[in-house]
């Protein structure tokens, strides 16, 4: 034990002690602990090195702690309060902030109910849609707050991150070889193929001072909206990434908690707050995802050791993000789901929650012709179109720009779900022959259901993209829609029920 560790030791000691601190309590992580008590926090660098960080020194601790702090005031204004000395008299008795010489130094923080970070919630049941809408808007506007940075350290750095990962796995016990080998050989293959694309969107402004640690224990609930904390300090690099990246360790973490409809949400979330340009980079989530979920395993491998406390646990833990990584690295084919019907037969419902179901991992992009359509008109997803908005020529357009979405989508390995009426064959023929261009499957649903059940629908939506109206409705009973050769799907029933019977017919 090194002297720096000693002494570390005793200032835990004094922190912890009931007679001092009757009601602390200590969370300790592979590289800091903090120390909970009344409405303030202080964590502590702890006094180790490993490749990627290095606090062995009480100046380098000390230089992390503020550079900690002038990082996540960006994210969390809120919480980070100040750094504070451990401090030692001339008699040896410690101090928080005392007169005496520092033999430590913390970062005091307020305090939050850390039974409110995304991670329990995830793990106590499935998450609200407004929770996941809410979270989508917080990542994006860290991404369009943070400074543009250049790509090329980073994109030269991973060769050596997905080493480090293999080497790790190897080091340890209960990881098959021929699986090491599988993640390490698809995970060079994938940065292969979108090695260019990265270097692409570097230029264009997407590789960003990000967040870089964005795992779902990093995200919690005040008053009620969610906060990013705890963001990379002590190595730019590793944080200075493409904003995919930064979004894949949330939706890794999601899936890693078997809440596949939350991880579509916020990839959908996500997408409809930001460029258009991330639909031609979804060929990245494979590869930064399995990366994200290969570092969180070696994060919990790097927890065993001496006053382990949880072993087999980590060990677990570890096993199980390393399956995910292997999996997630290997995607599915991608397919293209078309969900048609007049107004009030629940297409959007049903997309947003068929959308998680579909392979591979996060689910499919949803993309609904209400919105794309005041999208090429700039105008806001609630606004009310003028009549002149659904002339032929308009809809023509809006369908083109739905087919060539599905394109973008579906030509980086990823799957999409279009909700549109698709009263038109020709709209019907359309969307299935994009498909066919690409060769992957294609799978039509067409949504049916009563006239009064439709007008209810419609005349119950609140602030919806769709200017379908009651009167909307009935009209529409005068399509010619011709033949349908798409699976009929009755949705007069509970959303509950339509979406069971679409994914029958899906599989």
């Amino acid at each position: 034990m090194t002297a720096d560790s000693r002494i570390q030791e005793r200032v835990f000691a004094f922190l912890s002690d009931p007679a001092t601190h009757p009601r602390v309590h200590r969370i300790d992580t592979h590289a800091a602990s903090v120390f909970l008590e009344g409405e303030r926090a202080l964590k502590i660098k702890r006094a180790i090195r490993f490749p990627y960080l290095d606090y062995s020194t009480l100046a380098k601790r000390k230089a992390a702690c503020e550079q900690e702090i002038t990082v996540n005031r960006r994210f969390a204004p809120q919480i980070y309060r100040r750094v504070v000395p451990i401090t030692r008299d001339s008699e040896g008795s410690l101090d928080i902030d005392g007169e005496g010489t520092p033999v430590e130094f913390a970062i005091e923080m307020t305090r939050f109910d850390e039974n409110r970070t995304i991670d329990h919630l995830a793990e106590a049941g499935p998450l609200a849609s407004d929770l996941i809408d809410a979270i989508a808007d917080a990542i994006a506007a860290s991404h369009l707050a943070a400074p543009p940075v250049s790509a090329v350290p980073w994109i030269q750095s991973i060769p050596g991150i997905i080493a480090g990962n293999t080497t790790a796995f190897r080091a340890a016990t209960g990881f098959p070889e021929r699986d090491i080998d599988a993640l390490d050989d698809a995970s060079r293959s994938a940065l292969r193929r979108i090695g260019g694309l990265l270097e692409q969107r570097g230029k264009a402004g997407f590789a960003r001072h990000c967040h870089g640690d964005l795992h779902l224990a990093n995200i919690v609930l005040i008053e009620d909206q969610p906060v990013l904390f705890d963001a990379i300090e002590f190595d730019p690099t590793i944080a200075s990434t493409d904003v995919l990246y930064d979004l894949a360790f949330p939706l890794m973490d999601f899936i890693r908690y078997d809440r596949h409809a939350a991880a579509n949400g916020l990839m959908n979330g996500y997408l409809s707050r930001s460029p258009p340009e991330n639909l031609d980079a979804l060929g990245t989530l494979p590869l930064f995802m399995s990366l994200r979920a290969a570092i969180r395993a070696n994060v919990m491998l790097a927890r065993l050791g001496p006053g382990c406390r949880d072993e087999a646990g980590i060990r677990q833990s570890a096993r199980v993000y390393f399956e995910l990584a292997l999996r997630l690295i290997q995607p599915a084919a991608p397919t293209l789901t078309a969900v048609g019907g007049l107004s009030g037969t629940g297409k959007s419902v049903l997309a947003r929650a068929l959308a998680p179901h579909v392979n591979p991992d996060p689910g499919a992009v949803v993309l609904r012709s209400d919105v794309l359509r005041k999208r090429l008109l700039h105008v806001s997803e609630t606004d009310r179109l003028p009549e002149s908005a659904y002339r032929p020529e308009m809809t023509r357009q809006t369908y083109e720009a739905l087919g060539q979405h599905a394109i973008r989508i579906l030509s980086q390995g990823h799957s999409v779900v279009v909700d549109a009426v698709f009263a038109d064959p020709s709209e019907r023929t359309a969307i299935r022959d994009d498909a066919g261009r690409l060769g992957v499957r294609f799978v039509g649903l067409y949504l049916q259901t009563d006239l009064a059940t439709r007008q209810r629908r419609v005349g119950a939506r609140r602030n919806d993209a769709s200017d379908a109206t009651p009167e909307i409705a009935a009209f529409q009973e005068k399509f010619e829609i011709g033949s349908v050769d798409w699976t009929p799907i009755d949705a007069s029933g509970t959303p509950e029920q339509t979406l069971q019977r679409c994914r029958s017919a899906l599989a």
